[in-house]
């Protein structure tokens, strides 16, 4: 799998970019608000799309793709059609959040940050999802999954398309 910084996939229909360029100027978005539009319209950020944008707002490339590789909030290549955040923060931690993800590892085939070649999942750790009383914990496409284990996460896969 590519890494973020490689990734270089050349997208064809840029109606939707133009479209979000434009209104962005016109209503005086910043470049954070610009990206975020276009991520929501293409699913990520290749290389390509923060190439042309910077065009189209005469910005230097480096600084959109600065602003692109600093916030969390972006991603540069495909993400899977669910979203897998598994907690390891404390509480989680403690309360077997290890072996779910150990789990989720094996299963998924993939690491943390990764995305499976079938764009199906995409699995990522994270230290807190303010659940911690119902540790360990997992949001799975924006739901939370408390008291899990991994019988529960076997179920809340399988239970996805």
């Amino acid at each position: 799998m590519k890494t973020e910084i490689e990734a270089e996939d050349k997208i064809s229909d840029l109606k939707p970019l133009k479209k979000i360029v434009k209104m962005g100027q016109r209503e005086g978005w910043g470049l954070i608000k610009i990206l975020q539009q276009v991520q929501v319209e293409y699913g990520y950020l290749p290389k390509d799309l923060l190439k042309r944008t910077a065009e189209m707002l005469k910005l230097p490339y480096g600084k959109v793709f600065g602003v692109a590789t600093f916030y969390a909030q972006f991603h540069l290549t495909p993400r899977g059609r669910h979203i897998i955040q598994q907690c390891d923060g404390t509480a989680c931690h403690v309360k077997g959040g290890v072996r779910v993800g150990r789990f989720l590892r094996e299963e998924l085939g993939i690491g943390p940050g990764e995305t499976t070649e079938d764009l199906k999942f995409t699995y990522e750790v994270v230290y807190c999802l303010g659940s911690c009383g119902l540790a360990p914990v997992a949001m799975v496409d924006g739901r939370v999954y408390g008291e899990l284990s991994v019988d529960k996460m076997k179920k809340i896969l399988e239970n996805l398309e």
